[in-house]
């Protein structure tokens, strides 16, 4: 099983997107809200240089925005 984050805003229609993706494939997934966890905000940050969300992370592999090609190679969804 791959390990999956998320950093995501409540109001990003990309972030919906990718969870409703992840919901559709039963990809299991941590999520964390930057517009309320500033930790969170800033460990993303400091991981990818940008504050636009989605951040994902697949097993470290950086994806940012909805990139369902790459998503789906990533986690081996065909």
């Amino acid at each position: 099983m791959k390990n999956v984050i998320m950093y995501s805003t409540p109001t990003c229609h990309f972030c919906h997107a990718t969870k409703e993706f992840f919901k559709e494939h039963t990809i299991a997934f941590t999520d964390y809200d930057v517009s309320e966890d500033s930790a969170r905000r800033d460990e993303m940050i400091q991981k990818s240089g940008q504050m636009g969300v989605p951040v994902i992370l697949v097993d470290n592999e950086m994806v940012t925005g909805f990139d369902e090609p790459k998503l789906r190679k990533l986690l081996g969804i065909t």
